[in-house]
């Protein structure tokens, strides 16, 4: 059975958290793609884009990874110490990857 783990009226944030799950190997599906021509006859948020997780099971796992996906907070990179965006993966200086939520920022 398919969970939601993500939803926003900003496109771009949903398929921000769909890679980031996508680079983990976490399958996902997304709804309500193109829905937003439609928010006129639907509630507002009914027509947002929705990400729904193919496993229960990832569900814990891909809410780690996407904590800071909203809140736009950035990272240090573990490798050289730079300093880089919440919407990067790989610190632009050194490609060092960016760090899990169990490890340390």
């Amino acid at each position: 059975m398919m969970k939601l783990i993500y939803t926003h009226e900003n496109r771009l944030l949903v398929e921000l958290a769909k890679s980031r799950l996508e680079v983990a190997g976490i399958p996902v599906f997304l709804k309500n793609a193109f829905a937003q021509g439609a928010s006129g006859e639907l509630a507002p948020n009914q027509a947002w884009p929705e990400l729904w997780l193919e496993r229960d099971r990832d569900f814990e796992h891909a809410r780690r990874l996407l904590e800071d996906v909203e809140t736009g907070q950035g990272w240090h990179c573990p490798h050289c110490g730079e300093e880089n965006g919440a919407a990067f993966d790989y610190c632009w200086q050194c490609g060092g990857t960016r760090p899990t939520a169990r490890e340390p920022r």
